[in-house]
């Protein structure tokens, strides 16, 4: 016969095993266009994660803002060369495989 602290612990195990999986995040694509740039955004449970603006002028590339985590601090700024904001850096793609 089975002691009842091993029972009480089979029947923990088989109630998490039943328990609901967690939810999935909240994923959202905005797009906001104008006859310039069009601009694509990709937020999960509400923070922006990737952010890419395609010019619709000739000969305008298309960039990606590289969004920063909150509460770290960005790879570019002082020293690097690049341009620091608060939202994030822009990066060109140079070449497409």
């Amino acid at each position: 016969m089975l002691r009842p602290a091993v029972l009480l612990l089979l029947a923990a195990f088989s109630a998490a095993a039943l328990a609901d999986p967690p939810p999935e995040p909240k994923v959202e694509k905005t797009v906001a266009e104008d006859d310039q740039v069009r601009i694509e955004e990709l937020k999960v449970r509400g923070e922006a994660k990737k952010v890419t603006v395609k010019n619709k002028l000739p000969k305008a590339p298309d960039y990606e803002i590289v969004v920063n985590d909150a509460g770290r601090e960005s790879a570019g700024g002082t020293g690097t060369g690049l341009p620091k904001s608060g939202s994030g850096t822009r990066v060109w793609q140079v070449l497409k495989f």
